[in-house]
């Protein structure tokens, strides 16, 4: 079986922690914060670093490997944890990805799955769009003969404010190629994702 690595794998914006720290410190004095006590002062600089790592995906490499067994049954992994950001609101939202693919000539490192679902869920975000990139990208990358992708999340613009739908979740799919043509593979997909369907 042979490998093939492809170019380091990164979205990693430029950044200016004291400049965010300061504006931080501006934003809550702004919403009346006093900033002077004990338990506030490092707040503006944890806030900083909190949000920093929210919206900094890990760099990592793609690997992909020749499919010398010609597998061609679904591969999938099922809730892998997302935690992102809206982007409306910078709110979280929070939730697990359900990724599968059919292979074609090539297959993937399964820690990959997981690495690209984090690539894509860090920065600002909306979950249709998330949802669609993970997608794009492995069909992209990986040729295979389908993909699909289910994420399922809360989000915290909805549960904590505005309407408060507390224990709320959505729920957004994209599935392309066989999975999407083919009822019979789009059926295995979602009763191996543990996700009902009709």
């Amino acid at each position: 079986m042979t490998f093939t690595p492809l170019p380091v794998v990164h979205r990693r914006p430029q950044r200016d922690l004291a400049a965010a720290e300061r504006a931080a410190a501006d934003f809550l004095t702004a919403l009346g914060i006093d900033l002077k006590s004990e338990s506030l002062a490092d707040t503006p600089g944890r806030m900083t670093r909190a949000y920093a790592e929210l919206l900094t995906p890990r760099e990592f490499r793609l690997t992909t490997f020749d499919n010398d067994e010609g597998y061609d049954e679904l591969v999938l992994a099922r809730a892998i944890p997302i935690r992102s950001v809206c982007e409306h609101h910078l709110l979280p939202f929070l939730g697990v990805a359900h990724v599968g693919y059919l292979p074609g000539e090539r297959i993937l490192g399964l820690s990959k799955l997981a690495r690209v679902v984090e690539l894509f869920a860090h920065g600002p975000q909306v979950q249709e769009r998330l949802t669609k990139q993970i997608a794009d990208w492995l069909t992209r990358h990986l040729e295979p003969k389908g993909v699909g992708v289910v994420i399922q999340a809360e989000h915290l613009c909805m549960t904590l404010r505005g309407v408060r739908a507390v224990g709320a979740e959505t729920i957004t799919s994209t599935l392309l190629g066989t999975l999407r043509d083919d009822p019979r593979s789009r059926v295995e997909f979602f009763t191996l994702a543990g996700i009902p369907h009709a």
